[in-house]
């Protein structure tokens, strides 16, 4: 009856040690400065670009001012 004890202790403490594995909490990576970086170089580029666009882009015409007279 000793050993039977035993081995049921031993199947207990095998799954409260399970059970607090599973609560161990890992913690995430801190976020990287330079992704931040590449982030906002990825918005200041988008917004050159689409300003060139609108520039650049088709149906977009800039008429040259008349000609004025002077004295």
């Amino acid at each position: 009856m000793g050993v039977v004890k035993l081995s049921a202790e031993k199947d207990i403490a095998d799954k409260i040690a399970a059970a607090k594995a599973k609560l161990v909490v890992v913690e995430p990576k801190p976020i990287s400065p330079y992704a931040a970086l590449g982030a906002a170089a990825l918005a200041a580029t988008a917004a050159v670009v689409m300003a060139g666009v609108v520039v650049l882009g088709p149906g977009v015409r800039f008429d040259e001012p008349p000609a004025t007279y002077g004295p």
